[in-house]
């Protein structure tokens, strides 16, 4: 896919081992692939059982710890399982921000509170978790069922504070690795392609299964190849929380408008678009079907006039992309 970054989750050291550590990291990098690795912030303030602990709650371990991340090769971590916003607490998270970036290691927090401002006081900084992520719609089919909703609430609240690590743009329709068991995905690919887009952190999450690679169309992966993680601007279009959200935001000189409906009815819209004024732009959408579950993913073409006006339909459940 062409990806930068894969994360190695909680457990490594006991699943994989540190010696295999060394040698997945270097297998990465010879596919030009880094390794971002998670740990638990630990001291007495987690009970969580998830290891590697006793690494980020002291600096000589914290330093000791960087510099062999350092030497293999790792760019980034990912801390969990942080205790309130008590003053200590806050001050381990700098701490760990100050460190990592001595060592060139960028740093998600997960487990975390609401961060505020660190985007702008640390360059290795990457993103908060601090809301219920992508994660729990594995764990739980509440989560699944809501996505919608949760998804078209955060533009105007949590992720419009700061950046926020949602944790996974998912493609497989089932809660499993084999595709076929557990709940069901409730969101249409459409909606979580443009749900990439709708969600502002540095480092986008696309939890890509080996099965995605032969199951999703080829237009699906051209897409999710080629999803931005910077942008230099962006624009409200439509929306209410909770309900849809339509936006738009600038990578250098591309533009992509983005559009999702947590609502039980196809949604028809008439939006200003001046970016994309007296053009023929590419349009994914949703097309309803008989035959299935999840709508099929369509790339056609829309026009927009003179005036930047054009009119989309976003399916329930579902997302509209404009590029």
């Amino acid at each position: 896919m062409g990806y930068e970054y894969v994360l190695v989750d909680n457990w490594w050291d006991a699943q994989i081992g540190r010696d295999k550590i060394v040698e997945l990291s270097k297998y990465a990098q010879s596919k030009g692939v880094s390794l971002m690795l998670w740990y638990n912030s630990n001291g007495a303030w987690s009970d969580a059982p998830q290891t590697p602990k006793q690494c980020m709650n002291t600096t000589l371990a914290r330093r000791k710890e960087m510099a062999w991340l350092k030497s293999i090769g790792v760019k980034g971590i990912k801390v969990d399982f942080f205790a309130g916003d008590k003053q200590h607490t806050m001050q381990l998270y700098e701490d760990i921000l100050t460190d990592a970036n001595d060592f060139g290691i960028q740093v998600i927090f997960h487990g975390c509170t609401l961060p505020r401002g660190w985007e702008r006081m640390y360059p290795n900084y990457v993103a908060s978790e601090a809301v219920l992520a992508s994660e729990n719609t594995f764990f739980n089919e509440h989560h699944a069922i809501n996505e919608g909703f949760e998804l078209t609430m955060h533009p105007f609240c949590r992720n419009a504070v700061a950046s926020m690590d949602w944790g996974g743009t998912i493609m497989n329709r089932y809660m499993s690795p084999d595709n076929k068991s557990r709940h069901r995905r409730y969101t249409s690919d459409i909606f979580e392609m443009a749900a990439s887009i709708v969600i502002q952190t540095s480092v986008q999450c696309i939890a890509m299964q080996p099965n995605n690679l032969t199951d999703l169309p080829q237009m699906e992966l051209d897409f999710l190849r080629e999803v931005p993680t910077s942008w230099d601007e962006t624009r409200f279009i439509d929306g209410y929380p909770g309900k849809y959200v339509v936006m738009a935001r600038r990578s250098g000189d591309k533009w992509y408008v983005v559009g999702l409906n947590a609502t039980k009815e196809p949604l028809k819209l008439d939006i200003n678009i001046p970016m994309f004024a007296a053009s023929t732009a590419a349009y994914y959408y949703d097309k309803p079907s008989k035959k299935s579950l999840w709508p099929e993913s369509t790339l056609g073409k829309i026009k927009v006039d003179a005036k930047g006006k054009a009119r989309i339909t976003i399916q329930p459940n579902g997302g509209i992309i404009i590029k």
